[in-house]
């Protein structure tokens, strides 16, 4: 395990400072605010501290408010809606400067037998790895981002999470309109303790909702052939996010996120994913729709 992802783990354990309210830290990412994957992370692990270990996550469905300033601590407050015989519900809402700025609820299901399976077929991918990493891609394409340290923060940003893409990402075809699908894979930078401070399978889970929010905006780049933030020809945010968790899943162990955007339209884009395991198991749903905005010169 390295020091970036033993950073993260450390984000992720957030302090109780209540029954059920937390408090978790923030750290700066490539844009002037708080990663949205972060807070949807943490207020998962803020809900998942007040279930039973033997009900992991199945769902959650969050709304992104107002900026998170990564200079100040984040207050999470768990309100305890339903704890039924298979299923509990929680709702979190995340404070920071007296302000709402993240609302979150997540179901949690007791694993169960089922008389009902099926799933779409695992779509085809490189093997990941023969892709190369961030830090073999990034560097090749520093003249287009905005500044120089830009590349530095996209690769702190990484740092935690080996993510490889299948094919060029947005940055690196600027000006070239492609089909509205992106494909990445990832796992974190080193394996993951089972008898770590948050417990698996729940930190698995929180992991893989942290990296959803890193890409899956991106098909709607390539749609208009858009390089993004790091180059600086559109600003957008996450308005809302929702994911599904099917299956169980290691996020120590590659996984493939499928993404692509559908629609994009008044400013706002959808983005819609799906992970698969190695072996081609569909472990989690992912649903987002972002602001999505050409900078404004006038």
């Amino acid at each position: 395990m390295n020091d970036a992802l033993q950073s993260l783990l450390d984000l992720l354990a957030l302090e109780r400072i209540e029954q059920d309210i937390f408090r978790g830290l923030s750290r700066a990412s490539v844009v002037p605010r708080v990663f949205g994957g972060q807070v949807a992370a943490q207020a998962l692990v803020a809900a998942g501290r007040t279930v039973p270990a033997d009900r992991p996550p199945h769902s959650l469905h969050a709304y992104f408010l107002r900026p998170g300033d990564p200079g100040a601590p984040i207050v999470y407050t768990v309100d305890r809606i339903r704890d039924g015989r298979s299923f509990t519900t929680r709702r979190v809402v995340a404070v920071q400067h007296g302000q709402q700025i993240f609302h979150l609820t997540a179901s949690f299901h007791a694993d169960e037998e089922a008389a009902l399976e099926h799933q779409e077929p695992m779509p085809a991918a490189p093997d990941p790895l023969e892709l190369p990493t961030a830090a073999e891609m990034l560097p090749r394409h520093a003249e287009r981002y905005l500044s120089a340290e830009v590349a530095e923060r996209l690769l702190e940003a990484r740092a935690a999470i080996d993510l490889r893409y299948a094919d060029e990402p947005p940055y690196a075809t600027v000006g070239q309109p492609r089909e509205p699908r992106s494909q990445v894979w990832f796992r974190t930078h080193g394996k993951l303790d089972d008898d770590g401070e948050i417990p698996r399978p729940l930190l698995d889970v929180c992991l893989v909702t942290y990296v959803s929010d890193m890409t899956l905006l991106d098909s709607i780049l390539l749609a208009h052939g858009r390089g993004g933030w790091a180059v600086g020809d559109v600003v957008g945010a996450s308005l809302d996010h929702a994911m599904w968790f099917h299956r169980p899943l290691r996020a120590d162990e590659w996984l493939l996120y499928d993404q692509e955007s559908p629609t994009a339209q008044a400013g706002r884009g959808l983005g819609q994913g799906r992970i698969f395991t190695a072996d081609g198991q569909l472990v989690v749903s992912v649903i987002q729709e972002g602001v999505v905005r050409v900078p404004w010169d006038g």
